[in-house]
């Protein structure tokens, strides 16, 4: 029998508890959003097409709440020695021009690639995940604000918190790698497609989080991504429609 020595070694409580809680806060998450008794808790209470979009928002929130703010003052707490700068909520002067170059070149390579994928028939059945026939912009606006305010929180735990912990106690490749595994992981619900992008996807946005000393570009890519997924597929969805006002249920 190898021997097995549990005692705990320098950084070991850092690295031990960054990819525990950070896969706790995310599973904490996925089963609110995965939960039928919720979404159908929404439908019984909300009468047509406004439970689904109860549903879909109280999730994006949820989302921030539980892979943003509670993250945020649970690791504050037991590791002081990181402040949410560290975690790349700042803006560094000696970076904001290549932060803004990979935002701007990423996003114009992101918004027409979709474009053209939102066409798919795959893509009209999970997106837009509000599963409304009409749409008008106060519904759009607070789709997209819910969007924002989900990614935030996404981009928080995954480029923050399960990053840079991890790039101080194990390196930085040994850190991304962990970090876009975990990330990958977390779309295989979304099908193989997405799973498989999500891991170069990953793998450039820990780069870029570490080269800039902010996630602000993370961020703002995914936003891209996600927003541009939605609303071209609603665009192109042949049973959805934008119309200057909806109908009252």
């Amino acid at each position: 029998m190898l021997p097995l020595d549990l005692n705990w070694k320098e950084n070991d409580l850092l690295t031990f508890l960054t990819i525990l809680l950070s896969t706790f806060f995310f599973s904490a998450y996925w089963f609110i959003f995965a939960s039928e008794k919720i979404r159908d808790r929404f439908y019984r209470n909300y009468p047509g097409e406004e439970g689904t979009i109860r549903h879909v928002l109280f999730t994006k929130y949820a989302g921030f709440v539980l892979m943003g703010i509670v993250p945020a003052i649970v690791f504050l707490l037991l590791f002081p020695q990181y402040s949410l700068s560290d975690y790349g909520i700042s803006f560094s002067k000696g970076t904001n021009l290549t932060a803004l170059y990979w935002t701007l070149g990423l996003g114009a390579l992101i918004i027409p690639m979709n474009y053209f994928a939102a066409r798919r028939p795959k893509t009209f059945s999970m997106y837009p995940q509000i599963r409304a026939k009409e749409w008008d912009l106060p519904l759009i606006l607070r789709y997209s604000l819910g969007w924002c305010v989900y990614l935030f929180g996404y981009e928080f735990l995954f480029r923050g918190i399960l990053l840079i912990p991890l790039v101080d106690t194990m390196g930085i490749w040994p850190a991304i790698a962990v970090n876009t595994a975990l990330y990958s992981a977390t779309h295989i619900p979304k099908g193989m497609d997405e799973t498989i992008g999500a891991a170069p996807l990953g793998l450039i946005l820990c780069l870029i989080t570490l080269q800039t000393g902010t996630l602000w570009v993370a961020f703002l890519v995914h936003v891209f991504l996600a927003l541009s997924n939605s609303l071209f597929a609603l665009k192109f969805h042949p049973e959805f429609r934008i119309v200057s006002q909806r109908k009252k249920a």
